[in-house]
Formats: C-alpha cells, sequence, structure tokens
C-alpha cells in the first residue's frame, strides 16, 4: 500500500461526533507521535490531573515504540494503525478493576463487528483474534491477531490502551501470527470512523459496568463477555509466572475475571495472570 495514501486523522471532524457536548469525550488530544500513548497519557495525567478529566482519549498518528502486556513491544508504520490510550475513573471496587482488559475486548469486538463486519472475538485477557482463510498455524488454526489491549491502574484512574491493525499489507505486519483490518476484509480502513465506533464501544460497555458499580453480572455484561470469548470452552496452554505450565480446559471466568482452567484430574485453576495459547482454534 502507498503510504501517502493513508489519510490522517480527521481531528476536527473526531471533536465534533467523540467530545462535548455531542460525544461521550471530555478530552480527545490527537498527536502526531508518541513513544507510546499509555506511557504518554500516564504521564500527562500525573504532570496536571485536573487538564484531564475523564473519559479522555489520548490518539497518535504514530506510535514509534508502543508496549504490550509483560513489556512487549509492538510497531507498525505511520498511520497504518489505531493507537488510542482512554482515562478512566470508575468509580468501582478496586477488586473489579480485573474485568476491564476482557471488557475493553468485548467493546473492541462489538466495534469490528458492527462497523466493519469482521468477525473478532476475544483471547484472555487482552488479544482481539479474527478467524480468517490464512493457512493455519500451530496454535492458531487459522486465526490471527487484529488487536491489542494494555490496562493500567494509575494513582488517578486507570489508562487503557489499544493498538489495532487497519491498513497494514502482509509484509508490514510484524509476525505471521497478525492480521489487519485490510486484510480480514474490513468494510473500511477510515481509521477515523473506525476510532469512533471504538470509542462509542468502550463509552457504552464502561458507562453500564460502572451503572452497576462494577457488577458484571448485575449489568449483563458477563453474558456478553463469555459470549465474545474463543478462550473459554477451549484446550489451553498457561505459561505461569515462574515458568510453571498448565494445561487444560478453559471452563469459565472467576467473579474477577480470572481464567479458571480444568487440568487432565479434574482440579481447577484460577488464572489471573499468565500467557494462554490456544492448543487449536478454527
Amino acid at each position: 500500500m502507498d503510504l501517502d495514501a493513508r489519510e490522517p486523522l480527521d481531528t476536527a471532524l473526531l471533536r465534533d461526533l467523540l467530545c462535548e457536548p455531542h460525544g461521550p469525550l471530555r478530552r480527545l488530544l490527537v498527536v502526531e507521535r508518541s513513544t507510546s500513548t499509555n506511557t504518554q497519557l500516564a504521564a500527562e495525567v500525573a504532570a496536571d490531573p485536573q487538564a484531564w478529566p475523564a473519559p479522555a482519549l489520548l490518539v497518535a498518528e504514530h506510535q514509534e515504540a508502543g508496549r504490550g502486556r509483560a513489556g512487549r513491544s509492538w510497531e507498525t508504520p505511520p498511520r497504518a494503525a489505531l493507537t488510542a490510550s482512554l482515562l478512566v475513573r470508575p468509580q468501582v471496587p478496586p477488586e473489579r478493576l480485573g474485568w476491564l482488559p476482557l471488557l475493553a475486548g468485548l467493546a473492541t469486538v462489538t466495534a469490528l463487528r458492527a462497523t466493519l463486519g469482521v468477525q473478532a472475538v476475544a483471547k484472555w485477557p487482552n488479544d482481539v483474534l479474527v478467524v480468517t482463510d490464512e493457512p493455519e498455524l500451530p496454535g492458531w488454526g487459522t486465526a490471527r491477531k487484529i488487536a491489542g489491549i494494555l490496562t493500567e491502574v494509575l494513582p488517578d484512574g486507570v489508562v487503557i490502551g489499544v493498538g489495532l491493525n487497519v491498513s497494514q499489507t502482509p509484509e508490514e505486519l510484524p509476525v505471521p501470527t497478525a492480521v489487519s483490518v485490510l486484510r480480514a476484509g474490513g468494510a473500511t480502513v477510515d481509521r477515523t470512523v473506525i476510532l469512533t465506533a471504538l470509542a462509542e464501544s468502550f463509552v457504552s460497555v464502561l458507562g453500564r459496568w460502572t451503572a452497576a458499580g462494577g457488577d458484571v453480572v448485575a449489568s449483563g455484561l458477563a453474558d456478553e463477555v463469555l459470549a465474545v470469548s474463543a478462550t473459554v470452552g477451549a484446550s489451553v496452554r498457561v505459561e505461569l509466572a515462574g515458568g510453571d505450565e498448565l494445561l487444560g480446559t478453559a471452563t469459565g471466568l472467576a467473579p474477577d475475571g480470572a481464567l479458571l482452567v480444568e487440568d487432565a484430574s479434574g482440579r481447577v485453576v484460577t488464572v489471573h495472570s499468565g500467557d494462554v495459547h490456544h492448543l487449536r482454534l478454527n
């Protein structure tokens, strides 16, 4: 793809659609470059909290050193992806914050399905996948990763970062297990349209959650998270902290959003963190 064909975000239109008084955001900032939108937003909130009323969104046209979970790097060509971080200050009990990555996954899947016609699914705890017509890969089948989510709790709020591959060609994707909206046959690669859908979906999902005091069952969100999950019900291999490994079937989610895995002996293990690999996903 011709890089010159990748249009910049329409900041004026985004502010009109997404910011008060017409939209749900209280601040939107689009920057040309950022090493990491999560890192930049966290630093700006720490320096001047009053300048960042929640919900607020920071978007980078080009993220130069994006961070994934466990410190992994994430890179993309300029204007080929959406890299954004949302600041929220949810008034919910702290023990319910573990649901935020799963709710962010639900919001991303919802936006991709409704706006782009891309049949995305969520992989616990923070990836979004698409089943493609690509050749099968071990442990992936024909699924590929289209988006990643990184949630970080701050002293004054929570930052939810999203990196979504939009117009990358196969040569520009960092690994064979990645895919872009373009490769997945999405209805549009207009990042202004996609960002609007994502922001509205996030605010809607998180609004329902906070209105219920962070109760995912009372809000109806627990069932919706399960409905889009590719992990629950799958055979998995989990790499746990310390190098231990767990093999079994992901049977559900704990009240705090942790993954429940039943091993061959029938023992159910609660996984709060770890790398989850689907043994096969089609």
